[in-house]
């Protein structure tokens, strides 16, 4: 059995600094103490606050300047997507605005892969939705599906529609156990998909987007209702 690791202080100490922020304890654009008082008052060593601190600077919440301070920074109004995956975890309300850029995001995504598809992209879409069918449990399902959309995004030969699918996957994949309703039944699952990955390959732009629509729009009121 593999072992589990260990949580350390600063895993604790970047959990409570990054929920203090996301919170409003600490609001964008302020400055946070001096850190020897905010040492003392989580009750860490300066060593560990700085390690936590590092961490939260490259997470994008934090900016540190030399002589000046450390300051929250404004996320909501700087940050990028890859924040994404931080904030479903702190706060479900975010899936709901996750799933309505994936919406169209992926009905966009489907209508460019029909329009720009070649023979090999299609091997690849029938092959991965075969695995949807052929996967056994809700999160090998759901995770096969992810793939078919993966290769959706290539399809299109634009690499940002790649980024922009990698982006909402990783956002909410994390949190995937709680949004597995559409997933549980591989042959359910593998219907949905087919009429996507049928009207792309025969190089439908007006079906694919449709279908797509379809498609995302079910899973969504599956899941949310889940999570509801």
């Amino acid at each position: 059995m593999e072992t589990l690791p260990r949580e350390t202080i600063v895993d604790v100490l970047e959990n409570r600094l990054r929920e203090d922020i996301l919170t409003g304890r600490h609001p964008a654009g302020s400055y946070l103490p001096p850190e020897r008082s905010l040492a003392d008052g989580y009750g860490v060593t300066r060593t560990t606050l700085k390690h936590a601190f590092g961490r939260l600077v490259q997470a994008g919440l934090l900016e540190t300047r030399h002589g000046v301070g450390t300051r929250v920074r404004d996320y909501a109004r700087l940050g990028g997507a890859d924040l994404l995956p931080m904030l479903v975890r702190h706060s479900p309300d975010w899936i709901a605005e996750i799933f309505e850029v994936r919406r169209g995001v992926g009905a966009l995504i489907a209508e460019r892969a029909a329009a720009r598809h070649d023979s090999s992209a299609a091997a690849e879409l029938r092959r991965l939705l075969d695995a949807v069918r052929e996967a056994e449990g809700g999160d090998a399902v759901q995770l096969a599906d992810a793939e078919v959309h993966r290769a959706l995004a290539r399809a299109t030969g634009n690499r940002v529609y790649v980024l922009l699918t990698n982006t909402l996957f990783n956002a909410y994949l994390p949190v995937r156990a709680a949004l597995a309703g559409p997933f549980t039944d591989p042959e359910a699952a593998y219907a949905r998909l087919a009429p996507v990955v049928a009207a792309v390959v025969a190089g439908d732009r007006t079906a694919a987007h449709a279908a797509a629509d379809a498609y995302l729009t079910a899973t969504e009121r599956i899941m949310l209702e889940d999570l509801a």
